[in-house]
């Protein structure tokens, strides 16, 4: 597929999506892949995945989460906790005719295929998770966590005030697109840039201009982004992050267990979720094959788009045979 489908949309519940398809399985003889972006990604993130898993005979959609890209996008955060999204992610597949589907994600689209999985198993063919492992619940409210081991910069934090981090970076997409879009840094480096490497916001506005070399994507596809932030704004994405307590809060007492056969592909640089926080999967996960992508960082479908393509393809075809 040389050129990124164009959207179309499809409306679920109060929700009209965006939604960018690949159709290599016409017969429907398997179950179709949805892939579900993170943040400050949009359904585009998929560029390198949708042809080639088309390509291998599944029917590939891609869509842009709501709040994102040319998606809706309401402004209120309670309609952007775990419980609301996945609801909407059964009325998307109720629109576009699907008993059940494999769901891959990455970054926050990641959490969002293991709470899917969690709870709506009914709907939920597989699980692909790169980057973002399922993690037990944590012991007390996760932002409090966070507060308190690298204090009130951490972006999980910042992102907690209403408008200000939203306004901000709207103040100047292209830098925001340059500054999150950058080749991974080694590990041996990482204690260095701990805790500051995760004030987002202080880096948008202090750090020296982010040269294009640095970048992970290219100048063309990160104009995209550009594009998509320009008519969406911000505050979907920074809403989810606004939900973290409360989808904590909702799975008090939940099942956590995921039973539907999964996949988990981490990448060894990356800063933001290091490998080592997937040791624990296989005790909430059934049925787990993990693999990681060495010398990658947190974007792996842009970074090492072969590599992840191999490896999906791979488990799907051995999973889901015709």
């Amino acid at each position: 597929m040389s050129k990124f489908p164009n959207p179309k949309p499809i409306k679920a519940g109060e929700t009209t999506f965006a939604v960018y398809e690949a159709d290599g399985d016409p017969d429907r003889k398997r179950p179709p892949v949805l892939l579900v972006h993170g943040w400050p990604e949009i359904a585009y993130t998929w560029k390198n995945q949708l042809g080639p898993l088309a390509d291998a005979g599944f029917r590939v959609i891609a869509f842009d989460l709501k709040g994102f890209g040319y998606s809706d996008a309401p402004k209120d955060p309670s309609l952007y906790d775990a419980k609301t999204i996945t609801e909407e992610f059964c009325g998307l597949l109720d629109a576009l005719e699907i008993d059940k589907a494999i769901f891959c994600g990455h970054d926050w689209g990641g959490s969002l295929i293991w709470s899917m999985a969690q709870l709506h198993p009914e709907r939920v063919a597989g699980a692909i998770g790169l980057c973002t492992p399922l993690r037990r619940r944590a012991p007390v409210e996760p932002i409090s966590i966070l507060r308190k081991r690298f204090g009130d910069i951490h972006y999980f934090v910042q992102f907690q005030t209403p408008e200000v981090p939203e306004t901000l970076f709207a103040t100047d997409v292209e830098r925001f697109v340059k500054l999150m879009f950058r080749r991974p840094v080694a590990r041996d480096k990482w204690a260095a840039l701990v805790p500051d490497i995760f004030d987002v916001p202080g880096r948008f506005k202090n750090a020296s201009e982010p040269s294009d070399s640095g970048m992970i994507i290219s100048p063309e596809d990160a104009q995209v982004y550009i594009d998509a932030y320009r008519h969406s704004g911000f505050h979907g994405g920074i809403n989810l992050y606004r939900n973290v307590d409360e989808n904590w809060r909702y799975m008090a007492n939940r099942d956590e267990m995921v039973r539907v056969p999964s996949l988990w592909v981490g990448a060894e640089l990356d800063l933001f979720l290091p490998p080592e926080t997937a040791s624990d999967m296989d005790e909430l996960v059934s049925d787990l094959e993990k693999h990681l992508i060495p010398d990658c960082g947190h974007w792996v479908t842009w970074e090492k788009p072969n590599e992840v393509n191999n490896i999906m393809i791979d488990w799907l075809n051995r999973r889901f045979s015709t």
